[in-house]
């Protein structure tokens, strides 16, 4: 079995066995026993929905801290543009963006100035390249995870460039490296993220070998330190703002695909609607859309489990931030823009694989055994898919037993039709016992001496 990082985690301490999650992961990767939630490592993609729904905060995603910066010579913070919807309208980008600095990093680089160079090598790769209808977005690193598990074979569709963080990471580290004259791997550069997701493609990259990102800070960590520092910023650094609404946008659903700007296109926020537009491909359909954009959470970034804001709330402040700057002057003109085109070095490494999950049996004749069994177990159960057994629903609990992993008697349902017709063996019994067992009187039971044998008494 590979081993798999993953960045949610579960504090045993704190988890109660409500069994919230295990309704609502979107993959059925946890389940609870004993008391206690467990996630299974091979099907978790670490959207994070666990962490937002969990009621007594048992499930947390693992981030850096800002200690992580003293070990590095120069350090680049790189904001994703969801985080600037977590501000109120007064405080500007160009003053977030000087909080950072006070903060204890060197400079600054927006991921939105990353997404347009994005958006620019996607509408050239649309225009330009064969490829089978639609081509669908590989910025959502747990989207990405989601179809090597269950879609491996719409993977070869997905767009073959690095995401904006990636790119922004390239971009911001050979610039210092060429401008200060220190080492590259001195140079650190940090991601300010929506979602825990984001902390998993760091460590364990889909499309290249090794990330250009050195650590991936929590929106909800650095969000608190932040606003103090903002608070005693004077007047606006404009010279480090220089993102455009074209980017900006890609904070929430939809501005992706606006800002790839293809005649025909798709967006898509929320796991179960994935699925569904997964299938419809797989059926053959939206063959005459161009592009499809795909979200893990509801709304795009924006509505990540580690932001501070609420989603509406957060998208309203986007939109305002998106309108204020639709006049900016693009930082790279086309010329620049072309050149990353035809250049390497932001096309995707190596391929993104598979992912096999739940495997019965190595043994593909055993296997199949297995599946048969399956099919008989759920069979016998009751459908209700209640999830009192610490599995999602019934298929699962019948998945569990077959790897060992559960008994038929964790459904309630079960048990209590058991427990009665035990029952009802047991008084069934008590009413059939031998005489020598009999609790009744032995004088009634036993015959008189005169009466044996038909003779008189002597």
């Amino acid at each position: 079995m590979p081993h798999y990082f993953h960045s949610v985690k579960l504090d045993e301490e704190k988890c109660k066995g409500c069994t919230s999650c295990i309704k609502r992961c979107p993959v059925e990767a946890i389940r609870v026993h004993h008391g206690k939630a467990r996630i299974i490592e091979e099907r978790c993609i670490d959207c994070g929905e666990c962490i937002r729904c969990c009621p007594n905060h048992a499930k947390v995603g693992l981030t850096d801290s800002l200690e992580r910066l003293a070990d590095f010579d120069h350090k680049i913070v790189l904001p994703a543009p969801s985080f600037f919807g977590q501000f109120r309208e007064e405080k500007s980008i160009e003053k977030i963006l000087a909080g950072f600095l006070r903060l204890g990093f060197d400079e600054v680089f927006e991921v939105a100035l990353a997404a347009e160079v994005v958006s620019y090598m996607v509408r050239g790769y649309l225009e330009t390249r064969k490829y089978k209808k639609p081509l669908i977005s590989g910025a959502c690193p747990a989207i990405l995870r989601l179809m090597q598990m269950r879609f491996p074979d719409l993977l070869q569709q997905v767009a073959p460039i690095m995401t904006p963080m990636e790119v922004a990471a390239r971009l911001a580290k050979q610039d210092a490296a060429e401008r200060t004259g220190i080492p590259y791997d001195r140079i650190g550069a940090f991601f300010i993220s929506p979602c825990p997701a984001k902390v998993t493609e760091v460590r364990q990259p889909l499309n290249v070998k090794k990330s250009a990102v050195d650590g991936v800070i929590g929106a909800s960590v650095i969000y608190k330190e932040l606003v103090k520092q903002i608070n005693d910023v004077k007047g606006d650094a404009e010279e480090l703002h220089r993102a455009t609404s074209r980017g900006i946008a890609w904070g929430y659903l939809t501005g992706e695909s606006r800002a790839i700007g293809s005649p025909s296109t798709l967006s898509t926020g929320g796991i179960q609607n994935a699925v569904s537009i997964f299938e419809e491909i797989e059926r053959g359909g939206l063959e005459d859309v161009d592009f499809i954009e795909v979200q893990a959470c509801e709304g795009g970034c924006v509505g990540g489990p580690l932001n501070i804001q609420n989603l509406f709330v957060a998208r309203v402040n986007l939109k305002n931030l998106v309108a204020k700057n639709r006049t900016k002057e693009p930082y790279f003109n086309d010329k620049r823009l072309f050149e990353f085109f035809e250049q390497d070095d932001f096309w995707s490494k190596q391929r993104v694989e598979p992912r096999p999950i739940m495997v019965l049996d190595e043994d593909v004749s055993k296997a199949l055994v297995k599946m048969a069994r399956l099919d008989e177990i759920t069979a016998t159960l009751p459908g209700l898919d209640c999830g009192a057994c610490g599995s999602p629903n019934c298929r699962a609990l019948a998945e569990d037993i077959i790897r060992g992993l559960a008994f038929d008697t964790d459904c309630v349902v079960e048990l209590r039709e058991r427990v009665k017709t035990l029952a009802e063996q047991i008084v069934d019994l008590a009413r059939k016992l031998p005489q020598s067992l009999s609790s009744g009187s032995s004088k009634e039971k036993e015959p008189s001496p005169e009466k044996v044998d038909g003779g008189e008494g002597i």
